[in-house]
């Protein structure tokens, strides 16, 4: 059995943009999320771990929110879950709210130091490194009837419209798998960040055929 292991945010959390306005998130069905999906096409050779945070970053401290960092997470994540086959890293779209103040190829540099410590940790078989497979993240859609939304993560739509460059040169560079998001799903035009279930299916299915091609 080979495991994968899923590491991102609330997208990977499986956050319903229905209840963006709610008192709390609320979460699609297990098997709605792309995770979900994912295990379901891949079937019981291999084990799916999902492991998304809501507002979870690539390297930052979110003041108003404790524990979102996603390096200080990461290292005993691996630790937990070794023996990993492949890791699936999506993560970036939180590092463009307004006070961490970050241009999308800094953004991308954030990815890079989670990805590089995948690439060099003992978390695959025998103590050697797990494959990565580098998702860009969808891109950030209209924000303009969520104004409290759109002050936090101003100019969304056009920051994450360059993600596919950086991410994509990144993987390049790392020698690493990689999938463009944007390229397969659109952001819910209920909050214009999160996915509904028909985008998570999509999601889903796309990954696992990048992880057959991987495994060969």
């Amino acid at each position: 059995m080979k495991t994968i292991l899923c590491f991102g945010d609330s997208n990977t959390w499986g956050f319903d943009p229905a209840s963006i306005t709610a008192s709390f998130p609320r979460r699609h069905p297990i098997t709605a999320r792309w995770t979900g999906r994912l295990a379901a096409e891949l079937g019981p050779e291999f084990r799916v771990i999902e492991e998304g945070q809501n507002g979870r970053t690539t390297v930052h401290d979110d003041p108003l929110n404790v524990c979102r960092n996603g390096k200080d997470y990461l290292p005993a994540c691996l630790e937990s879950h070794k023996p990993i086959d492949i890791v699936v890293l999506m993560l970036g779209t939180n590092d463009l709210k307004s006070y961490f103040n970050l241009p999308p190829g800094e953004i991308a540099n954030g990815a890079a130091v989670l990805a590089k410590m995948i690439l060099a940790s003992d978390a695959g078989p025998g103590n050697q490194p797990p494959k990565l497979l580098l998702v860009c993240p969808p891109l950030v859609g209209d924000l303009s009837h969520l104004p409290d939304l759109a002050a936090k993560i101003p100019h969304g739509l056009d920051r994450s419209q360059q993600f596919p460059r950086y991410y994509e040169a990144l993987a390049a560079v790392l020698g690493c798998a990689y999938l463009n998001s944007q390229e397969i799903v659109q952001t819910s035009s209920i909050d214009g960040i999160h996915l509904e279930a028909s985008e998570h299916a999509k999601l889903g299915s796309a990954v696992a055929a990048k992880l057959r091609e991987m495994v060969g």
